[in-house]
């Protein structure tokens, strides 16, 4: 069989790239073609995604890919959950689109808070966060009524980079999960959630599974021919797939990014009183399975001290070198509760971490390198606590935690989450996000027969350590 070439358009929160998959005799190698910063603005007191300039780097990568390999057979785009771009019935933006962090929510979560989140949660399984699609789209809407006549879509943005490559408007199944509008049963859209938030069902689509074919590439004349494949539009969605989980289900997946997003897969949701209060977020495979998972603050907690600090290393020679002094630190005596809502987006997070830490009576750390063992220490708990509530909710026992994502390559983090969890974790070193996005194209494709098969065939050759829980 001829070798199989798959462009998978991968954008974080602070970054995107554009990574090749080439299959050929049942292995996967990748090659990086781009690479570009992405952050949200700040204008007139809103964040905002600079999505034109999102788009260019999107062309620029895809451009690259198919010069370097000419035989290119398909592209899919996965990013970050919950934000949106509403379009008008061409495809035209009707309104600037808004990053999550932005702030405009808190009116919003307060009345849901205090209203009907049981109701919500009950039908859609996600909880009441501050950036949910559902709480966005409410503020919009309050602020800017005009806006419901003026939009005929709501495109979750890879369904909108889809769109501006294919021409063909769907929402997917996972990215459509993230927004707290997607019905627990079926693949339909909550229509008393729909109403409860004012928000227009014409907007929406019934979602596509992963896998789907949009068509071929519109609006690059040097990609023609080359399909566009409507893989798990979230990231996270992406990251478990990359995973080699045990078809037994005895593992727990952590993808470590800006978010630690903690959680396992499963044919029915985890839902009710408890799981509420857990903040358990049922979101959806690309095939519309069920993906239980708490959001927990990832290493957005340690880039945002680092900058403060003005000391943020700058090559993976430098990281490792400020890991391993912080491994020589002792544990520290009080850890940071990580779920704290100060964290979320603080004008400076070094003064929230002290904020914490006097608030507790305890002195902050006096260097960089004490700042980095107390936040990996940290985050080690909340991962571990995460596991507990799921083993506890769910009746599971889980025997391996499997890491992937920046945080898969921080041994201080991965170690500090086995001795808190006391559970083994397998760190992968591979592309998380981008392998679950080239795995779905390459069962689209027929070059792989579905997903088990492509973790089956990843699993023997994956760069992979072992931490092993130490005894305190």
């Amino acid at each position: 069989m001829k070798p199989v070439h798959c462009a998978a358009v991968d954008l974080g929160a602070t970054s995107g790239r554009v990574i090749v998959g080439t299959w050929a005799n049942s292995q996967l190698s990748l090659a990086e073609v781009h690479r570009f910063p992405n952050q949200f603005r700040s204008l007139g007191g809103s964040d905002y995604w600079d999505l034109p300039s999102l788009w260019g780097e999107i062309c620029a990568g895809l451009t690259k890919a198919k010069r370097q390999f000419p035989r290119l057979s398909s592209v899919g785009v996965d990013t970050w959950g919950v934000d949106y771009a509403l379009v008008d019935a061409k495809g035209r933006l009707v309104f600037p689109a808004h990053a999550y962090r932005d702030p405009r929510t808190t009116a919003g979560m307060k009345r849901l808070a205090a209203g009907k989140i049981n109701q919500v949660y009950a039908a859609t399984g996600v909880p009441n966060v501050f950036y949910n699609t559902s709480l966005q789209l409410e503020a919009m809407l309050r602020d800017h009524p005009e806006t419901r006549r003026l939009a005929d879509r709501c495109l979750f943005l890879p369904d909108y980079f889809n769109f501006l490559l294919s021409g063909r408007m769907e929402n997917e199944v996972s990215i459509s999960s993230t927004s707290q509008l997607l019905s627990l049963t079926g693949r339909g859209w909550s229509a008393p959630t729909l109403r409860h938030f004012g928000i227009p069902a014409r907007w929406f689509g019934k979602p596509v599974l992963a896998g789907t074919l949009l068509g071929g590439v519109k609006s690059l004349p040097e990609l023609d021919g080359v399909k566009v494949v409507a893989v798990p539009g979230h990231d996270t969605a992406c990251a478990y797939d990359a995973m080699p989980a045990d078809p037994l289900g005895t593992d727990i997946f952590i993808s470590s990014g800006t978010w630690s997003l903690v959680g396992f897969e499963s044919g029915t949701p985890l839902v009710g009183p408890q799981a509420l209060k857990a903040r358990i977020s049922n979101e959806r495979t690309g095939d519309g399975g069920f993906r239980p998972l708490t959001n927990v603050i990832g290493l957005w907690l340690l880039e945002r001290t680092l900058l403060d600090l003005g000391c943020r290393p700058r090559s993976d020679s430098q990281w490792a070198e400020l890991l391993l002094a912080a491994k020589s630190l002792p544990a520290p005596k009080r850890l940071l509760a990580v779920d704290s809502p100060a964290f979320a987006n603080p004008a400076s997070m070094r003064r929230e971490v002290d904020a914490q830490l006097r608030t507790n009576r305890y002195q902050p750390p006096r260097t960089p390198v004490g700042y980095v063992r107390l936040i990996c220490d940290s985050l080690g708990a909340g991962h571990a606590k995460a596991v507990r509530t799921f083993e506890q909710l769910s009746g599971r026992t889980f025997s391996r935690i499997l890491i992937v994502g920046g945080g898969s390559k921080n041994p201080l983090l991965c170690q500090a989450t086995a001795d808190a969890s006391g559970l083994p974790v397998i760190s992968f070193q591979i592309e998380g996000t981008a392998v679950g996005n080239i795995a779905r194209q390459l069962v689209a494709l027929g070059a792989v027969r579905d997903l088990p098969t492509f973790r089956r065939l990843l699993a023997p050759r994956l760069r992979k350590r072992t931490y092993a829980p130490l005894s305190p």
